[in-house]
């Protein structure tokens, strides 16, 4: 199976691993949305679990990662719940976990056992030992496929990024002692620039913050109603919504209504509607250099002002207030 991304480009991939992308699972993050309720007010942050995990699985390849880890990578995501971790809020999981919680589970009810297996793997040893993956998954701030795949996706699909930045970064990628760096202190800028983007000017950016907590709201109410279950959210958004729209409750089709790409918010600190405080998310490139590995933040005064000004945002939260529905 040819696989072609508009970041990586094209990769012929071995066999498990084109199986394993057909498979219903996979398939299934085709309709589960990586910004949760982000394209319910913003047409156009439409992007998916499905392009991100075999971004994942991509870049690891491209960095020498083995075939095991390329199945890993592509799989990391597989338990993501509809509307992602809208669902975390709803369940009140203040590590934005769930899909974690819930990943053994989702893989042993699937048919990936099987697939795994006829190609010789076991999917316990293979999948449920997270720590054997260098390259897919690291605590932050470090570097890993996970977080970097993310990150370009967004940003350069919804256009605060270019084709040749991205080119240019991944070709300054490096692996030293299975740890993802950079090979100078300039891409670890640009990148510590393009993550400050990705949180403060997507994940933190009021309308989306906006969609989040009102499709948390709107999902709770139909949970005390009765209207979902929580076995609902292993389906795609687009079935949970349609069991919404369906619905004769009229507090579910008030909320609902207030769930489009024409809501008018501010950033307000004073007299807001509501607050938000997300998952802190922060990233210090490690960099090689004269032989060893350090992070960007001990060696670029830029970088250390631009991750202390994400911590203190990410920290202090979103207000904002509802001007309009």
């Amino acid at each position: 199976m040819i696989v072609t991304d508009p970041l990586y480009g094209s990769f012929n991939v071995d066999k498990v691993l084109a199986n394993i992308i057909e498979s219903e699972p996979v398939q299934r993050l085709k309709g589960i949305h990586q910004g949760g309720a982000s394209y319910l007010v913003n047409r156009d942050w439409n992007m998916t679990r499905y392009e991100h995990s075999l971004g994942t699985m991509l870049l690891v390849k491209h960095l020498g990662g083995s075939l095991e880890e390329q199945i890993a990578a592509l799989l990391h995501d597989v338990s993501h719940t509809a509307f992602s971790h809208v669902i975390d809020a709803v369940f009140e999981h203040d590590q934005e976990d769930y899909h974690e919680k819930i990943y053994e589970q989702v893989i042993g009810k699937s048919d990936l056992p099987i697939i795994l297996s006829q190609h010789g793997y076991d999917y316990e040893e293979l999948l449920f030992d997270h720590g054997q993956w260098q390259l897919l998954e690291q605590p932050p701030p470090t570097l890993c496929a996970d977080r970097v795949d993310y990150t370009l996706r967004d940003m350069y699909t919804y256009g605060h990024i270019t084709k040749e930045e991205v080119t240019k970064f991944i070709a300054d990628l490096t692996v030293v002692k299975g740890k993802m760096a950079v090979k100078t202190v300039s891409s670890a800028e640009w990148f510590v620039s393009t993550y400050f983007k990705e949180v403060i000017g997507f994940f933190m950016h009021p309308l989306n913050v906006y969609g989040y907590e009102a499709l948390a709201r709107l999902l709770k109410t139909a949970l005390t109603a009765n209207i979902l279950t929580e076995d609902d959210f292993l389906d795609d958004d687009a079935r949970v919504m349609a069991k919404l729209t369906a619905s004769s409750n009229k507090d579910i089709q008030t909320q609902l209504s207030r769930l489009h790409p024409h809501v008018t918010v501010v950033e307000e600190d004073t007299h807001y509607t509501f607050h938000r405080k997300n998952k802190v998310r922060l990233i210090d490139p490690l960099v090689y250099t004269d032989g060893g590995l350090k992070p960007v933040s001990h060696l670029s005064e830029k970088a250390k002002s631009m991750i202390n000004q994400t911590k203190e945002k990410a920290l202090a939260g979103s207000y904002v207030k509802v001007i309009a529905y």
